[in-house]
């Protein structure tokens, strides 16, 4: 490779792109809520920012100057691999747009806050203290970290809309369970496509029965 650049690897801690993706998901979710904007503008502004991103990537992927420039510039949060394939930008914002075109606003922007939270964290505990491996990449470990996660997510979450109730609680441990379970399935597809749209629908489905969403 000319531009011989050292990009962090998956199983490094990657500090940098964690806070990332933290930082820019709390911003957006927190100008979702100060616009009062329609769920379908976000989805359409969300698909909008991921179609972009795919067409940078395509476009810096068969430029070898742009592509040298823009690991340049993006270096701190890229990971090994993607110098030669697609980023997770344009999955983090499509995934987010997948969830709120298909899924309640409630039950979407849940499935969004178990992105921009559990993904990281999972990762974080994964890479410290993943000894136990479930599956090739994935840890006990990181995977409790998620289910902790996107547990007490639900539960914060849902007493800004109701009281505390026997009902939640319940909801809160089943979507813990679907938010661990849905960032298992990044050996398949981009966890930032994963969780999202995966997670909506597991939760769109056991609200069916709680009717609290």
């Amino acid at each position: 490779m000319p531009h011989q650049v050292v990009l962090a690897q998956r199983s490094d801690l990657h500090l940098m792109r964690k806070l990332w993706h933290l930082s820019t998901g709390l911003l957006g979710l927190s100008i979702y809520y100060r616009t009062g904007w329609t769920t379908k503008t976000w989805a359409i502004i969300t698909l909008s920012i991921a179609l972009s991103g795919l067409l940078f990537d395509f476009i810096r992927l068969n430029n070898k100057d742009v592509n040298k420039l823009a690991i340049k510039v993006l270096k701190p949060f890229m990971r090994h691999g993607e110098d030669e394939t697609y980023t997770g930008l344009p999955f983090y914002a499509l995934g987010v747009s997948l969830s709120l075109f298909f899924f309640p606003e409630r039950l979407a922007l849940l499935s969004i806050f178990f992105l921009v939270l559990s993904d990281p964290i999972s990762s974080f505990f994964g890479v410290l203290y993943g000894r136990d491996k479930i599956i090739p990449g994935k840890s006990i470990q990181g995977t409790l970290a998620g289910f902790i996660t996107c547990y007490l997510t639900t539960l914060v979450y849902g007493l800004f809309y109701m009281e505390a109730s026997l009902s939640l609680l319940a909801f809160a441990l089943i979507a813990g369970i679907i938010g661990a379970v849905s960032e298992l399935f990044s050996v398949i597809v981009d966890d930032n496509l994963s969780i999202p749209v995966l997670s909506g629908l597991g939760l769109w489905f056991i609200n069916l029965f709680f009717h609290l969403f």
